[in-house]
């Protein structure tokens, strides 16, 4: 169900809202991850581009906020193998999303530059997600926009100690 539940006709949307704390993490986890795939469903509607898969937007992200990045470092960045993120490279190379060249630094590496194709792609991408969410938050009502905007610090220190953890492993 996309991680979001559905309300019983005859339950009161506080009475379904409700979560057992055992089941706490599993229902933020089912909930993010629901919303995070709704939002990049609606959002495939309106372009007319190839579709990206996940992990090629993730390293295009990556490129155009780390330009000159190398593909071991992005490797490392995404927690991907080497060669998994070669194999993006080179899809997203053929697209025109990314050219590599070589480091002057380090003949023997490469180093990944987004092109204004990719850039832009990002850019719109942004725009239109910004513009999904903004227009679904202002539907809530003033109490659920301020529980959303009172969860972002705890969220932001759930997602920096997802990162910490798995940079120390």
């Amino acid at each position: 169900m996309d991680g979001l539940e559905t309300v019983d006709a005859g339950q009161a949307p506080e009475a379904a809202d409700a979560v057992d704390r055992a089941d706490f993490p599993d229902a933020l986890a089912a909930a993010l991850a629901g919303v995070q795939r709704l939002i990049r469903r609606r959002l495939r509607g309106g372009t007319t581009e190839p579709r990206l898969r996940g992990a090629q937007v993730d390293l295009l992200r990556l490129i155009v906020a780390r330009p000159g990045i190398g593909v071991s470092d992005a490797a490392k960045e995404l927690y991907l193998a080497g060669n998994s993120v070669s194999t993006l490279v080179n899809q997203l190379a053929r697209a025109g999303y990314l050219v590599r060249e070589t480091n002057p630094d380090d003949r023997r590496s490469a180093r990944l530059l987004p092109t204004p194709a990719a850039q832009a792609r990002l850019r719109d991408w942004h725009e239109r997600r910004s513009a999904l969410v903004r227009e679904q938050v202002a539907r809530l009502d003033e109490a659920d926009r301020q529980a959303l905007e009172a969860a972002l610090p705890a969220l932001r220190r759930l997602a920096r100690s997802l990162h910490e953890e798995v940079e120390g492993t």
